[in-house]
């Protein structure tokens, strides 16, 4: 089924078996909203929960709204630099952190200016660790109420939390922390490798139909 979706920040587990279960289409025509997962992702640590957050230029004037597609990352901080030592630090024991560190890190080593450039960028990397296609297709007009659509344009909103049943994977520090659900792809990759594939696959979305 043709399928809304926000391009986001290597997206979370629930946005990406979306994707994996889906035809998407990228919402690119909507207006920049703070607290979403367009500039954020969850991942694990020692400490249990960690946020990793890209800092954007916000524009000025009455309005302050711009579109996503607009949207410009601040380079002149060295959020790359800090992100990747974060993920090292946070992933360096698991399992195949190892066998994608040379896909994931030029991500880290090379600039982008665009925030959408930089969320696609990192999906369609994903799928190409996981040996999946990765056809993009974007909207050319924002529609409050598109037809023909499986809206999931919600899962970017990082303020409600979506309750799901997920299956639980071995994460890194699961002998100090409990179980974190939908973290960053990035999680369930340097965990389960190759097996995210048929992770994501049976994942259960019949909250879609609720």
């Amino acid at each position: 089924m043709k399928t809304l979706l926000h391009p986001t920040y290597f997206p979370n587990i629930l946005s990406f078996a979306t994707l994996i279960q889906n035809d998407v289409v990228w919402e690119v025509e909507d207006n920049f909203q703070k607290q979403t997962y367009r500039n954020r992702c969850e991942i694990c640590n020692d400490q249990g929960h960690h946020l990793l957050s890209i800092p954007i230029k916000h524009v000025g004037g009455k309005q302050g709204r711009q579109k996503y597609k607009d949207v410009q990352i601040e380079n002149s901080y060295e959020w790359q630099r800090q992100h990747w030592r974060t993920l090292q630090t946070a992933y360096r024991t698991s399992p195949y952190f190892e066998f994608y560190e040379d896909e994931i890190a030029p991500l880290y080593n090379n600039t982008f200016d665009l925030l959408l450039d930089y969320n696609i960028k990192t999906t369609t990397t994903i799928l190409e660790c996981l040996q999946l296609e990765s056809s993009i297709n974007m909207t050319t007009q924002y529609e409050k109420a598109p037809d023909g659509f499986l809206d999931a344009r919600f899962l970017v909103n990082a303020r409600k939390k979506r309750e799901f049943s997920q299956r639980k994977y071995e994460q890194v520090f699961s002998d100090r922390n409990d179980f974190l659900e939908n973290r960053s792809i990035l999680d369930l990759l340097f965990n389960e490798g190759p097996n995210s594939v048929q992770y994501l696959k049976s994942q259960d979305l019949s909250f879609f139909d609720a």
